[in-house]
């Protein structure tokens, strides 16, 4: 395995000093260290990674430096437009690194999400034409890599790919953790609210460790499954999955249970449930501010104001819940509102070591949920 510090003291050694992206769990490790060593304002934890494509660019255009994105691949769809329209060589020949962790690689076992990104990931790089490399455990001359990559980089005015195989890195625990004292976290906020709602309610679950739970939990209650859309992959997505049935539905209560990270990532698409307004859309905004499922990085969940986002979006209501004591009060007025309504729920991060994974497939979630809706 390739040390964090050993990578990241070789990149400063070409001049790379200027880190943005997405967090990656493959990339995790990495993504701690340069958090925990890097000041802030040089290494910019992005909504997404079209938007970190962009902050790469202005710094490249300041400082003539390279800049590193780092992501995953199946978030580098969100960087295509700006990396062909932008950064291309064709157009304005923007220098850049990107680190991309490689999930769904072929021949490795991974979660159905990442299969068909990772059939894909080295063909498409190629289709696109941005040089790359295969980076793993067993690379040897890790500065020769970066030094080639440099080479690349300016002499062809180009973006460039590492691409991070699965067990690369050492591994390294994120040490500057944001504390937070709140009574809950993620998993028993989400129980407590699926013992609130109704038994014909639909639920939409964003991607990640929240899908998970709202799994087990209702495997721990004896549920079935088809009362829930658990959105494996489409990070940031889930709350317009949710629109769409809530437009097709309308007799029917939709909540989604979505994220900071998730929402921060598209914020546009609260606009678009504010501008329809369906009375029957419930959103959850579970707020732990951090990237929880790829290494706990932190988001600016808690450094803004979901709910006068909401307001001024045009949601018709919005609650906060930050203890147990108010949550079934509060959940209640949320419960009995007309919609479109928010509802933020701030609660710690972390999770359960033994936190499993869906045990049935992306295809039979869908069938069970299309039959549960109709």
């Amino acid at each position: 395995m390739i040390s964090v510090e050993k990578f990241y003291n070789c990149l400063n050694d070409f001049g790379i000093d200027f880190f943005t992206g997405v967090p990656d769990s493959l990339l995790k490790d990495i993504c701690s260290y340069i958090t925990d060593v890097t000041p802030k304002e040089n290494n910019i934890i992005a909504t997404n990674e079209g938007g970190a494509i962009g902050l790469a660019m202005g710094y490249n255009l300041a400082s003539s430096k390279i800049p590193l994105v780092y992501m995953q691949n199946s978030g580098f769809g969100n960087a295509i437009n700006p990396l062909l329209s932008l950064a291309d060589p064709k157009v304005y020949g923007i220098p850049m690194l990107l680190v991309v962790g490689w999930r769904g690689e072929p021949g490795l076992k991974d979660e159905p999400q990442h299969v068909k990104q990772g059939e894909v990931s080295e063909s498409l790089l190629q289709t696109l034409n941005i040089p790359f490399v295969v980076l793993s455990s067993e690379t040897i001359d890790l500065e020769g890599v970066i030094k080639n990559a440099v080479e690349v980089i300016n002499e062809e005015k180009t973006p460039y790919v590492i691409l991070i195989r699965k067990g690369t890195f050492a591994p390294y625990t994120l040490k500057n953790k944001n504390s937070t004292n709140f009574d809950l976290n993620r998993e028993g906020a989400i129980k407590k609210v699926i013992d609130l709602i109704n038994d014909d309610d639909i639920v939409v679950a964003t991607t990640g460790k929240t899908s998970r739970e709202v799994f087990e939990y209702r495997v721990e209650r004896g549920d079935g499954h088809e009362k829930d859309f658990l959105t494996v992959g489409g990070m940031g997505h889930a709350n317009q999955i949710a629109l769409g049935i809530a437009i097709a539905k309308p007799e029917r209560t939709v909540y989604c249970f979505d994220g900071d990270g998730a929402v921060l990532m598209h914020t546009g698409s609260m606009g678009i449930v504010g501008d329809i307004k369906p009375s029957n859309f419930k959103h959850i905004i579970i707020n732990n501010g951090a990237h929880d499922s790829v290494g706990g990085q932190p988001t600016i969940g808690f450094d803004i104001d979901f709910r006068k986002i909401a307001d001024a979006f045009n949601y018709n209501e919005t609650f906060q819940i930050k203890s147990i004591n108010e949550f079934d009060i509060v959940f209640n007025s949320f419960k009995n509102s007309t919609g479109p309504c928010l509802l933020e729920i701030l609660v710690n991060k972390g999770a359960r070591k033994n936190l499993g994974r869906p045990t049935i497939t992306p295809e039979n979630n869908k069938i069970n949920f299309k039959t549960f809706l109709q």
